[in-house]
């Protein structure tokens, strides 16, 4: 079976789930402390870094790298689509949010918040979580632009766009920090692909310290 070092909120580790789920490969999860930089898991990835998947014999880091290897290996059901421009628009719009968004959003509300104290490392920096909250409404009415124009993010089916999306979100939901009132379209198309099956696992993380909000599992939320 395979093997995925984690973070529960990681979106970059969420994003691997889900790309594992909804190909229905069997994994076994495995919380890593990665801050801890110990030995074991340094020499599984020296960078330091969550995820990493051990698969077909292979130890794996790179969460880009992981999903397009999934999708390689186990084409079935596809999360890329089949033209080039097509995966080329998917393949844009994943290192929009893990880069673009993660750094704006995810890295100014989600580390303060959680990750600063689960590491021990001080209390929130009360301007990055400013910039954080206003630039997720930026982020929030481009999402919807898509959507007015497209069924899902990247184009008419659900891809590695979206999952790279809804990864981000449901960790910032997670803490009560995305306004689903913001965007009618945003919050129709997260019901969508939070009542996947793919999304189950996802949704019963509980970080110690920071208990999910009441609406976080519900699919009618």
């Amino acid at each position: 079976m395979a093997k995925l070092y984690h973070v529960p909120l990681s979106p970059f580790c969420r994003k691997v789930r889900l790309s594992l789920a909804e190909k229905r490969i069997d994994y076994e999860l495995i919380e890593e402390r990665y801050w801890e930089q110990q030995p074991d898991f340094l020499r599984r990835n020296p960078a330091g870094k969550v995820p990493v998947l051990r698969i077909d014999g292979k130890t794996m880091s790179e969460s880009a790298a992981i999903c397009e290897y999934l999708e390689e290996k186990y084409p079935e059901p596809p999360l890329m689509p089949k033209s080039t421009d097509a995966r080329y628009e998917v393949r844009r719009l994943v290192t929009w949010f893990d880069d673009k968004f993660h750094h704006e959003v995810t890295s100014k509300l989600l580390y303060e918040r959680v990750n600063k104290k689960v590491m021990g490392a001080g209390f929130p920096d009360s301007k990055n979580v400013k910039a954080g909250a206003k630039a997720i409404k930026y982020h929030l009415d481009y999402m919807t632009w898509l959507l007015d124009h497209r069924r899902w993010l990247a184009g008419d089916v659900m891809t590695l766009a979206d999952f790279a999306a809804a990864a981000h979100l449901s960790a910032l939901d997670y803490i009560s920090d995305v306004d689903w009132h913001w965007s009618d379209a945003v919050k129709d198309w997260y019901a969508k692909i939070k009542s996947r099956p793919a999304f189950r696992n996802i949704l019963t993380d509980q970080v110690s310290g920071f208990p999910p909000p009441q609406h976080y599992a519900d699919l009618d939320f």
